[in-house]
């Protein structure tokens, strides 16, 4: 069946899915609403059928996602506009015509930035019907700008003005690199032989040296977010002295990430020194130009950051064989002096206290003759006073044969009255005491109690 416009009564022969007719061939199978016993003829009724708004376009749309494939369409950017949910909306057009054209936030996330509007590009999309307007539109899946590279250029160059307007790309803010890190951090991916490379070289260069990895993409959706928190996440362990960042090689596709503002920002705020080592030599990108230190290639990153441990060995022996000769000079130097300084003081020394000396040694004989005569005298008046002192001392009274008695308590017993019979109590001879026993008074002794 046909779309019919006022009343049709044409007969149209079918070949291979189309039907011949209305001024050339048209592939209107989609149109199909009355089907025949006679695929060779087909008559269309003379009665004219109505279709709704809806149906028009339904059929209209089945009929162009069914007829026409994906196409690279050439043109000028115009209108560009971005919703909220991302998705953005522009035409395409050169000097005759317009197309209009939507593009879904999935494939503008890929894009390093927005076209700028007169641009020229060409895009790759199907050619589609929005229904509810029966507008119809290309709905764009790649965009690719004309031109020797584009939006890549354009985006790396916005970024690169706007860093250079805040000063992150100063020489004078780049930080030397420690010439002996103790550890350092690598931010690369896990499956990459940019890791395989950094670490041989570490392991070659300098084994003594930690190695604090942290694995992210390095390519694609939300990769250039990984990388910068990796980053953060290195520094903010405070145990790095310096910190490589990077992948190998690629396409500017696959290297974008490091050309984001993210991991831009994320160096310029490191705390310690980063090397950027992105792809190869002809590669350079925006981390290349924030980094305190660019290396062509992660090997090489390795090799700046850590000093190679044979040439260190070498430079230690030589080091070592020129300070053992500048010390055997100095030390031979400063012997010579001393023996010098020492005759000369001796010499002077000499000179100079002789007759003190000899003035010292009369006076400690005579000071000598002083102390002799006045310790015989100490003696001999200690020795009287030894006399006297022994004479007077109980120690002597008890060597003749006396003893004193003492309860054993410790009181003196001095007469019969202070012992009771059965009493113990204690005789201090000379040598000691001895524990007796009070038997009663002897005769004639007279207890006055």
């Amino acid at each position: 069946a046909l779309i019919q416009h006022g009343q049709i009564s044409r007969t149209f022969r079918r070949s291979g899915g189309r039907l011949i007719g209305l001024g050339g061939n048209r592939d209107l199978s989609l149109f199909e609403d009355v089907g025949t016993e006679n695929p060779e003829e087909l008559v269309v009724d003379q009665s004219p059928k109505v279709w709704s708004v809806s149906q028009v376009n339904r059929a209209v749309y089945g009929l162009l996602e069914s007829s026409v494939d994906q196409l690279w369409v050439s043109g000028e950017v115009g209108r560009w506009t971005r919703s909220r949910a991302g998705h953005c909306y522009f035409s395409l057009k050169d000097e005759r015509a317009q197309i209009r054209c939507v593009m879904f936030s999935r494939e503008v996330d890929q894009l390093p930035t927005d076209p700028r509007e007169g641009m020229k590009v060409r895009v790759l999309g199907q050619v589609t019907l929005y229904e509810e307007r029966g507008e119809y539109q290309l709905v764009v899946r790649n965009l690719e700008p004309e031109g020797e590279e584009g939006l890549w250029r354009l985006a790396f160059e916005e970024l690169r003005n706007k860093l250079d307007a805040e000063g992150l790309l100063k020489e004078d803010r780049k930080r030397t690199l420690p010439r002996y890190p103790g550890c350092v951090g690598v931010v690369t991916s896990k499956d990459g032989a940019a890791l395989s490379d950094i670490l041989q070289a570490l392991r070659r260069r300098a084994p003594w040296a930690r190695v604090l990895f942290r694995s992210t993409k390095v390519q694609g959706e939300g990769s250039a977010r990984q990388i910068a928190d990796a980053l953060t996440q290195l520094v903010s362990t405070g145990l790095p002295d310096v910190i490589i960042v990077g992948r190998g090689g690629g396409s500017v596709e696959d290297l974008w990430a490091f050309n984001e503002e993210p991991v831009a920002r994320a160096i310029a705020a490191s705390s310690v020194p980063v090397v950027s080592a992105v792809g190869h030599e002809v590669d350079v990108s925006i981390s290349d130009l924030v980094a305190d230190y660019r290396a062509a290639t992660p090997s090489s990153a390795a090799e700046a950051v850590v000093p190679d441990t044979k040439v260190l060995t070498e430079n230690l022996g030589r080091a070592e064989g020129q300070l053992r000769g500048k010390l055997r000079m100095v030390v031979e130097g400063q012997r010579s002096f001393m023996r010098e300084g020492r005759q000369r003081l001796e010499i002077g020394v000499e000179r100079r206290f002789t007759p003190a000396r000899q003035g010292l040694d009369r006076a400690l004989g005579q000071l000598e003759t002083m102390a002799q005569r006045s310790t015989n005298q100490w003696g001999m008046r200690l020795e009287s006073l030894a006399g006297r002192l022994e004479a007077l001392s109980p120690l002597a009274t008890l060597s003749r044969g006396y003893s004193v008695a003492k309860s054993l308590d410790g009181r003196t017993l001095r007469s019969t009255r202070d012992f009771t019979q059965g009493a113990r109590f204690e005789l201090q001879v000379m040598d000691g005491k001895v524990l007796a026993e009070s038997l009663g008074l002897g005769e004639g002794d007279v207890n006055h109690d």
